[in-house]
């Protein structure tokens, strides 16, 4: 359980991620906004109090016994790098060479990037790849723990339910995948175009214990990654989220999927997020 001194950390550390996802995407004139601040929270807790990390220039045997996580919603890219410079994987002014060329901040997480661990943004592939980073540390004896975090819209990919059957059958209790349930994909809302409903059962029925919870409540993310760390099966948490979260004018709103600000947007959504 949280007290009421961290959550307010939290809070600040998620309002600065949501200015700095912003600034990168308008810096850049591209970019996934609405996805970025729908995960924001969730990433947040997942990083600054929950994963067990160790940075690869430490050179410490801690580094393979680091968890791992994988953004299977590679386009949301932008709050991945802002909790990485926060916490000093690489400097904050980096983040303002987003989707820039040359740059180690490409639109989808590439693995040159510090702190990266898998290269994502071809939709429904992030939980293959947790299932088989699970695989080897299961082999190794390896008490690390691999997340991942999902897009509500890629669930209408098939490889995704394969990868959901494969984790039961093997028995893969060191995966957490955490469903960023928002409601929208880029051609509008996930129930009109593919319904996932009723998710929770649905994924019971895989063999996956499931929680259900707040994405934006700070402490009912962290109890529930915790909860999902002793569980003897895989573990699935459905977040439920706003897509464009902390900007009155982009939330809930699939037109800004993958839209960068204009400079008039740009100033209105950093005056909200003060």
């Amino acid at each position: 359980m949280l007290d009421n001194t961290e959550i307010e950390k939290l809070k600040k550390l998620a309002l600065e991620s949501r200015q700095n996802i912003i600034k990168m995407v308008y810096n850049a004139q591209s970019g996934h906004i609405g996805g970025a601040l729908s995960a924001t929270d969730i990433m947040t807790v997942l990083y600054h109090k929950c994963m067990k990390l160790c940075p690869k220039w430490a050179e410490s045997k801690d580094f393979n016994n680091r968890d791992r996580f994988v953004l299977s919603k590679g386009h949301a890219s932008a709050i991945l790098y802002s909790v990485l410079a926060q916490l000093g994987y690489f400097p904050k002014d980096e983040l303002m060479t987003f989707r820039l060329l040359g740059s180690r901040l490409q639109g989808h997480p590439a693995t040159f990037c510090p702190g990266v661990d898998a290269a994502t943004g071809s939709l429904g592939q992030g939980l293959s790849i947790a299932c088989g980073m699970a695989t080897g540390l299961k082999l190794d004896n390896n008490p690390a723990h691999v997340f991942v975090l999902l897009g509500d819209g890629e669930l209408q990919e098939g490889s995704v339910w394969e990868a959901f059957m494969h984790a039961a059958q093997y028995k893969l209790d060191n995966i957490i995948a955490i469903i960023d349930k928002n409601n929208l994909q880029i051609d509008g809302c996930t129930e009109n175009i593919k319904s996932l409903e009723p998710l929770d059962e649905k994924l019971k029925a895989f063999n996956w214990d499931v929680k259900k919870i707040d994405g934006h409540n700070m402490s009912e993310i962290y109890d529930a990654i915790e909860w999902a760390k002793v569980n003897n099966k895989p573990s699935a948490i459905i977040a439920n989220t706003i897509k464009g979260k902390g900007v009155s004018f982009m939330e809930n709103n699939a037109g800004w999927h993958g839209k960068a600000p204009n400079k008039e947007d740009y100033e209105r959504a950093l005056q909200e997020l003060k």
